[in-house]
């Protein structure tokens, strides 16, 4: 796992790349790297930031060279054991055991042809020294971040967007179109950036710079195509031969490859719980990590007692696990995670993974596995549960139904000293029960419906709100599924999982140093959750059913059919006490408000609801305070703030 940055045919890109490449140190604490090579009329300079995980010798060093190409690589390759195994019988010769290599003598044979041949995590710059010509990819499910500005023929990239904002801030717009959507999700989903003149590389897809200026992109995998292949293939065939439970364990032993040690975070959720337990049987004795709160902000959220159930995984399976409260110092580390997350993000999830990563960097520690993905791919959320009830709801008679919207309305989420979590799930669907599949799915995992982000932003930006919610409606269309627990589990494994899931968990873990894997993000783990119908993920008032059935020949029923928790923080805990003053102060003073951004009297609305215990709005200001940090980051450094939308 590393950083990468680089530039291709860009005025002073040497310097520019060694800045870059400076400003991304956490990513690879390990050691630094530098390629140049003349280009057309120009030059390449790649930079490197190297976290060592496999083949921890100089063999393994980056930016790599051979072979006439230059490769500047972040990522792992979990089957490079089987591709390097290939090539040696096509007479192809190796200096060193890493991945890096494997990579790159890969695309020496194949070209783009070997990105398909790929499974793992991966972003990366290759230079062909005799064509001239850079090619950026990025793996299939978009683990790995990858961003890029292009001007011209020329352009630049890196791991993280706040390298090229501190150096090209002063030309850069903010695009208010993304901030919008921030507001409407929490983050800036994955087709969107921060900055109208930058952009994120697609997952699945390549694009390829000439030293004649032109460009040329490609795509080599497509969830969409995925899913609705695998649909066809269960209507002809049906699933017997879909065994998840063989290809969740064959994903976690691929993910285990490392020489260094290698630990998991364990909730006691079931997917954590799975994961750890297949990777102690693999590696006995392996350390984990969960998290706890102190018992009054626990209270006050109202949240589920987790520890637990983490402890008696560890006990089972002979686990190392390290306990970690979280009590964080919010108002010191708001600003810092809101700097390393790049985009606005307002999951406080991201503390969580900071914390946890810090901590396991500290014990030497450098390479975690995550149970995320499991409940995008296996119908696991909540709001996957609560779109298939309100199907149902809305066959009630609407005589019936406005007496009990009206009923829970009245009721408070909170009190002075405690919280009450049905009232908040009830409100939360109602808010979306009576309305129309996309909509209703969208409405049940974002902050606002149209009318209310209408009257928090500036009246120019009207017609922005509908450019964003239309897009989610397209994404969410665009598909030829007849099942609608696959069409929620697709939608969200293109917008929600590298949106904002797999985004904060590589900002968080990098900025502590440490590689995070997710083993159901895998390519084989996708192909298996699309081939199992939505009747089998959902059923019974159950999520995740087929994942837990491959689970109970693993786990003990208490931990495999436990209620979910959540991995996020005490929020609301939070607001009233610790960050109580800092909304206020946003609200009179912030940069969003005195910009024109956001409207004051929208805001105040919003805190006095949350503190009156009437609505849960802890989310929607804590979001806020996250998009008011980045957003004075972005202007100090000189972001323009023309509309750009």
């Amino acid at each position: 796992m590393c950083g990468i940055a680089g530039s291709y045919l860009w005025p002073d890109g040497g310097p520019l790349t060694d800045r870059v490449t400076q400003i991304i140190a956490h990513r690879g604490p390990d050691a630094t790297g530098r390629y140049s090579h003349p280009a057309g009329d120009g030059q390449v300079h790649f930079g490197h930031t190297r976290l060592s995980i496999i083949d921890l010798s100089e063999t393994g060093a980056q930016p790599m060279v051979a072979d006439g190409l230059a490769l500047t690589y972040n990522g792992e390759i979990y089957n490079a054991p089987e591709l390097r195994a290939e090539l040696e019988s096509a007479g192809v010769r190796f200096r060193g055991t890493s991945d890096t290599e494997v990579l790159l003598r890969a695309w020496r044979r194949w070209g783009t042809d070997c990105l398909p041949r790929l499974r793992g995590m991966f972003a990366f710059a290759v230079f062909d020294e005799r064509t001239g010509e850079l090619t950026l990819a990025r793996d299939q499910l978009g683990i790995k971040p990858l961003y890029l500005l292009r001007r011209g023929g020329g352009l630049v990239f890196a791991s993280e967007l706040k390298a090229l904002a501190s150096e090209l801030g002063g030309s850069l717009h903010i695009d208010d179109a993304a901030l919008v959507a921030s507001l409407l999700y929490y983050w800036v989903p994955d087709s969107r950036c921060a900055f109208a003149e930058a952009e994120k590389l697609p997952p699945g897809s390549w694009l390829r710079l000439r030293p004649d200026g032109s460009a040329q992109r490609g795509t080599y995998f497509s969830l969409r195509a995925v899913a609705d292949a695998a649909e066809a293939e269960t209507a002809a065939h049906g699933t017997g031969d879909v065994d998840l439970a063989a290809v969740v364990a064959e994903s976690t032993r691929a993910h285990l490859l490392a020489d260094v040690p290698v630990a998991t975070f364990l909730s006691g959720g079931l997917d954590s719980s799975y994961l750890t337990a297949l990777a102690a049987r693999q590696r006995p004795g392996i350390s984990a990590y969960t998290i706890g709160f102190r018992a009054e902000d626990a209270r006050f959220e109202a949240m589920p007692d987790d520890l637990r159930y983490a402890r008696q995984v560890a006990a089972r399976f002979g686990v190392d696990l390290h306990e970690i409260e979280i009590a964080p110092d919010v108002l010191d580390l708001l600003p810092r995670m809101t700097y390393h997350l790049d985009e606005p993000i307002g999951d406080p999830a991201a503390i969580n993974t900071y914390l946890i990563c810090t901590a396991a960097r500290e014990a030497g520690v450098k390479v975690m596995l995550s149970g995320m993905g499991a409940d995008e791919l296996f119908g696991g959320y909540r709001k996957h549960r609560a779109n298939l009830l309100a199907r149902r709801y809305q066959r009630l008679p609407a005589a019936l139904r406005r007496p009990v919207a009206a009923t829970v309305d009245r009721l408070p989420v909170a009190t002075a000293h405690r919280g009450y979590r049905s009232v908040r799930f009830a409100k939360r669907f109602l808010s979306f029960a009576d309305l129309p599949e996309e909509t209703a799915f969208r409405r049940s995992y974002t902050l606002y419906d149209r009318a209310e982000l209408i009257r928090l932003l500036h009246p120019d930006l009207a017609s922005t709100v509908d450019d964003v919610l239309t897009e989610h409606a397209d994404t969410y269309h665009d598909t030829g599924l007849r099942d609608v627990v696959n069409r929620m589990c697709l939608a969200d494994a293109r917008m929600f999982l590298p949106g904002l899931n797999l985004g904060y968990t590589d900002r968080s873990s990098m900025a502590a140093s440490t590689e995070v894997r997710v083993p159901f993000v895998d390519v084989e783990v996708v192909k298996a959750a699309f081939r199992i119908p939505g009747r089998e993920k959902i059923a019974g008032g159950q999520g995740k059913l087929a994942l837990k059935r491959a689970a109970s020949g693993v786990l003990p029923p208490e931990i495999v059919y436990r209620p979910k928790g959540l991995f996020s923080a005490p929020l609301r805990a939070w607001m009233s006490r610790d960050l109580a003053p800092l909304v206020q102060e946003v609200i009179h003073d912030g940069a969003l408000v005195s910009s024109g951004f956001l409207r004051r009297d929208a805001l105040r609305r919003l805190a006095a609801e949350d503190a009156s215990g009437r609505e849960d709005r802890a989310k929607h200001l804590w979001h806020v305070l996250t998009l008011e940090y980045w957003y004075r980051a972005a202007t100090k450094a000189g972001a323009g703030q023309e509309r750009a939308a």
